[in-house]
């Protein structure tokens, strides 16, 4: 039988990479088994910390483990995945060793920085892009099931560089998204947002949902701890996941609730229920509260008790309607 590669004279399968990364970390170690996956072959990994020895023995069993400067030496898809604050000060280091080969691909996964950071790699030859998993990463085995579903931020130098990222993300499973370089402090700074203050939201909810439902309970009733995945995590798991399903299908309109509604009497009752259990939880209702009825165009009564007194006692004149949009009906 006559292959694809006898007619045609090349080989029709994409090219497959030598891939080395620095660090493995929780990100670093996913990545390399998604682009293992993919059929590329991650030969070396740097690791350091007992932690990072444990991923790499672990999610990549078969890759060496040397020393970055090594890793960046032998490396055709060399991967740069640590915190974003580490990452100038590696880079500078791999140039000035010249430790990187021109034509090498270099992929960093810091959300915050774009291609410019790579710059002095640039300089050498290498080809710069900047791959940022829009994902939280645990260390456990969903992380690498999770890239299936992100979208991966992407930025690069010329329109090579943005077709070889996409590719990559897509041979990784994600969805590639391109981000320009001016854009990248924002879309990071976005991501952060809406990811890590939704923890400490949920987190301070959770807090005060515990107290809420201290004491004797029904008959079964599980008891009030301290503990994740408890009681309080179960009322509130439904309608916080429902809630964000909500806001990324219908944005604004899925604000409900007594600030929504413009209820001054219900929200005050609110900020002295928080403040006696903990003022800082009052201080982070009082601040979402006036965002989310700022959202909602709610009552102009209301959002003056959430901003507070001002000096002198002047209000502030706004053009704001007490009619919101339509919106879910619920209770809470």
């Amino acid at each position: 039988m006559t292959s694809d590669k006898d007619v045609c004279g090349t080989d029709p399968a994409p090219a497959r990479l030598t891939v080395g990364i620095v660090s493995a970390g929780r990100v670093g170690s996913a990545l390399g088994v998604a682009l293992e996956r993919a059929g590329h072959v991650v030969f070396g990994v740097s690791a350091i910390s007992d932690a990072s020895v444990r991923r790499a023995t672990t999610r990549l069993p078969d890759s060496h483990i040397l020393p970055a400067e090594e890793v960046a030496a032998r490396s055709e898809l060399l991967v740069l995945a640590v915190p974003d604050s580490e990452l100038p000060g590696l880079v500078a280091g791999l140039a000035a060793a010249h430790a990187v080969r021109s034509g090498t691909i270099v992929v960093h996964t810091s959300g915050a920085n774009g291609v410019g950071v790579l710059a002095p790699l640039t300089e050498l030859g290498a080809l710069p892009l900047a791959i940022h998993p829009a994902m939280t990463f645990t260390g456990h085995d969903e992380d690498v099931a999770r890239l299936a579903n992100a979208c991966f931020g992407v930025t690069a130098a010329d329109d090579i560089g943005y077709a070889i990222a996409q590719s990559l993300v897509i041979e990784m499973g994600g969805e590639p998204v391109r981000v320009a370089e001016e854009n990248r402090t924002l879309y990071h700074a976005a991501l952060a947002h809406g990811s890590n203050h939704l923890v400490t939201l949920i987190v301070d909810a959770v807090e005060a949902l515990r107290a809420a439902l201290s004491g004797p309970g029904l008959l079964g009733q599980q008891l009030v701890d301290d503990q994740p995945n408890g009681l309080a995590e179960r009322v509130l798991a439904p309608l916080a996941s429902a809630a964000l399903d909500n806001a990324l299908r219908r944005g604004p309109a899925a604000l409900t609730g007594p600030v929504a509604r413009g209820d001054v009497a219900a929200v005050a009752a609110h900020l002295e229920a928080f403040e006696a259990l903990d003022p800082r939880l009052a201080a982070g209702y009082r601040a979402q509260s006036l965002r989310a009825a700022e959202r909602a165009r709610s009552n102009p009564a209301l959002i003056d008790l959430l901003e507070g007194p001002r000096p002198g006692g002047q209000g502030r004149q706004r053009s704001v309607t007490t009619e919101a949009p339509d919106r879910p009906e619920k209770g809470h």
